[in-house]
Parts: C-alpha cells; sequence; structure tokens
C-alpha cells in the first residue's frame, strides 16, 4: 500500500507555504488599498451551482454522489460567488468588492485524475460599463507589480463580439468554430467551407498591438451592435496607463461559457515558453442564473494561479530562501529546569508578541549565543542574550 497523495494533489512542505504565502500576502495587500475584502465559500457546492445554468458543463465538475443528491468540488469561485451574491444581495449595498483565496479541483482531460490548484482573485459585483472594466485591470497591474512578477502581458478581448461574430454561421458550423478559437485550433478551422474558413481564419489572427488590431477590424463589415463592443474596447484601452504591456486577442475565447463580455489572460514569457498565470472577464448574466427571479446584476474579475506564480518567481530570488529563524531560543538547564524554561518563554512570547520564542527540546550542540537563553531550576538566567 502506497500512503501517497491523491494523483493530482501534492504536499506543501513549510518553505513552499512560506513562499506561497509571501505571494498571496502582497496580492492582497493590493487588493486592500482599492477596497476589496475576503469572502470565503464552500468547496462543496450543490452540482447545481457548479454548473451555473448550463454555462459550465458538468464534465468539467469533479462530481460527489450523495444520498442528498449530486455535488461537486469547485471548479473555480465565480460560480459560487455569484450564488452568494444572488440569495444576499439585498443585504449589501452595491456594488461589492470582493476577492478570495481558495483551492479548486478540476478534472484531467487526459489523465483521468482531479488536479488542484490554488487560486488568488477578485469579484467586482453590481458594478459595469468602462470604469469597472478599467479598474479591474489596473488593479490586476498592481498585484502583479507587487509580486515582482517577471515582465508579463494581458491578452484581452471580448467574448460577446466574437459570439455575435459567430452567430453569423450557419447553425451546424457555430459549435466547431467555438470550441476551435478556444483552442486555437486552425486545422478545425480548416474544415469550414469557403467562404466561411477564411472569415474564420482570419478572425482568429486578429491580434497583436492594439492600434494595428482596431485598424484591421476597421476592414470588417460588423453590426452596429458589434461595433458597439469594438468601440468599448477601444475606449478601455485609451485608460490604460502608458506602458501596460498589453495585447488586444479579437478571438479570445474561455472554456467557461458565463463570460458576456471582455476577456483576459495573463502570460508570461521565459525565453521560448509562454505560460499562463491567470484568467478572467465579465459575465453580466451569470447572477441571474442562481436568483429565484432571474434578477441579474453585472460581475467582473480575475483569478490567478498560485502555483504558476510561484514557478516563475522562484528562479528570480525574491521570495524567501529558508524558513524564518527564532529570535529566541529557551534552554532548560537540565530536567530540574524544565518548568521554569517554560515559564520564561512563555514571559517572552508576552513580552515580544511579534517575535519566534522556541523553546529547546534537546541539548543544543553550539555553545549560548545572541537570542540563546539559558534557565536554571529555580528560573535564574545562567547566560541572558
Amino acid at each position: 500500500m502506497s500512503f501517497q497523495p491523491p494523483t493530482g494533489s501534492r504536499d506543501l512542505l513549510p518553505l513552499e507555504v512560506i513562499q506561497k504565502t509571501w505571494i498571496r500576502e502582497r496580492l492582497q495587500g493590493a487588493f486592500h488599498r482599492w477596497g476589496y475584502q475576503r469572502v470565503v465559500t464552500p468547496t462543496l457546492e450543490r452540482l447545481d451551482t457548479l454548473v451555473a445554468g448550463g454555462r459550465v458543463r458538468p464534465e468539467r465538475v469533479v462530481q460527489i454522489q450523495d444520498r442528498d443528491g449530486i455535488y461537486g468540488l469547485r471548479p473555480d469561485v465565480t460560480a459560487s460567488i455569484a450564488r452568494v451574491a444572488a440569495s444576499r444581495w439585498g443585504q449589501v449595498p452595491h456594488p461589492q468588492r470582493l476577492y478570495y483565496v481558495a483551492n479548486v479541483f478540476r478534472p484531467h482531460p487526459q489523465r483521468g485524475h482531479c488536479q488542484e490548484s490554488f487560486q488568488v482573485g477578485v469579484e467586482l459585483l453590481g458594478a459595469g460599463g468602462l470604469l469597472a472594466d478599467a479598474e479591474i485591470l489596473r488593479l490586476l497591474q498592481d498585484g502583479l507589480t507587487a509580486i515582482h512578477l517577471p515582465p508579463w502581458r494581458v491578452v484581452l478581448g471580448e467574448a460577446g463580439l466574437t459570439r455575435l461574430w459567430i452567430q453569423g454561421f450557419p447553425p451546424v458550423w457555430q459549435t466547431l468554430v467555438t470550441q476551435a478559437l478556444i483552442h486555437l485550433d486552425r486545422v478545425a478551422l480548416g474544415q469550414l467551407p469557403s467562404p466561411w474558413r477564411e472569415q474564420a481564419l482570419a478572425w482568429l489572427d486578429l491580434r497583436g498591438e492594439p492600434a494595428q488590431v482596431f485598424q484591421r477590424l476597421g476592414t470588417w463589415e460588423l453590426t452596429p451592435q458589434q461595433w458597439q463592443r469594438v468601440n468599448h474596447l477601444k475606449s478601455l484601452v485609451e485608460l490604460l496607463p502608458a506602458g501596460f504591456p498589453l495585447v488586444v486577442d479579437v478571438s479570445l475565447l474561455q472554456p467557461w461559457d458565463y463570460y458576456t463580455g471582455i476577456v483576459l489572460q495573463v502570460a508570461v514569457t521565459q525565453g521560448h515558453t509562454v505560460q499562463l498565470v491567470g484568467q478572467g472577464g465579465r459575465y453580466d448574466d451569470l447572477v441571474g442564473a442562481y436568483h429565484p427571479q432571474g434578477k441579474t446584476v453585472p460581475g467582473i474579475g480575475f483569478s490567478l494561479n498560485l502555483e504558476t506564480l510561484h514557478q516563475q518567481l522562484l528562479p528570480l530570488g525574491v521570495l524567501p530562501q529558508r524558513p524564518a529563524r527564532p529570535d529566541w531560543v529557551v534552554i532548560p538547564r537540565g530536567e530540574t529546569a524544565y518548568r521554569a524554561a517554560l515559564d520564561h518563554a512563555q514571559s517572552l512570547r508576552h513580552q515580544y508578541p511579534d517575535q519566534r520564542v522556541e523553546l529547546a527540546l534537546t541539548p543544543p550542540q553550539e555553545p549560548p549565543s545572541q537570542g540563546l537563553v539559558w534557565v536554571d531550576a529555580s528560573g535564574a538566567l545562567i547566560a541572558p542574550a
């Protein structure tokens, strides 16, 4: 019998916990400065909650059968927060600025096991429009700057625009085009008959420097509703600070079907490797999936993967390199001094509440030095620091 963690999960030892806590605390500091407050939702939810009214496919959820019904381990946190907003919306003022730190679970499509990861993310509920979109992007920039992430860029798209464009295809091809765009599958798009094939491949290539993409879009015949979304995207780009690392990708779609407006990915490039460390977007009708009367409110957010952030930062030397050492070590001078040592260590903890005080459980292998305190049976300090 092998007593190992389940495939797809892993143990975290103290140093890795310290390093990931360093990342999390700096992200939380940025969120706090923008007025965001932490919310906690259950790891286990009803399957009806996690599929978000059909917007998330059930096969994306790790399911658990119980006598009371079917439950699931959350594949993300956004749906759970939307459920909370729908059930308690009348009890809180608008807008709600929320953030979370949580583990999520997703089935591995090829390996047949559950993959656990940890996310840090934000949700802005009850605010739609240009200014809310800009807040999320600027907050994202503040958080990534706070953790000294190596050169990153945001890939920005507009899910509503792309889904409207897909509706122009014959219904028989719409699912294929949607999945091909999600997976950047040029081969699948090449199966379309002409002229749909050429249009789909041209749309897939609408990515790059914002001004160039918008110039190329100007040659397309779009509906007034589609142009409205293009103009919104242009206006959003203009609200970003100079030097904001941005790529506009009009074809960008997320696997989660609840996004209705802007969508984003956060990518880090090291050498020839590009790794995604976060994603998000606007979901203006998700809360309505949980409200008894279908009442909805706008929402937008992003999530960052703590594991991939840790991988990117580890080689740079910015993370703590060893567990914190104690500020004091209290050493009993023989068994008769045990009680006195315990009492003195506790006294130091009260006297210095922000410092670490440890008790030497075995005789030290080195002579007393700074931070080492020897205590005899009477409680007298033999060698104070």
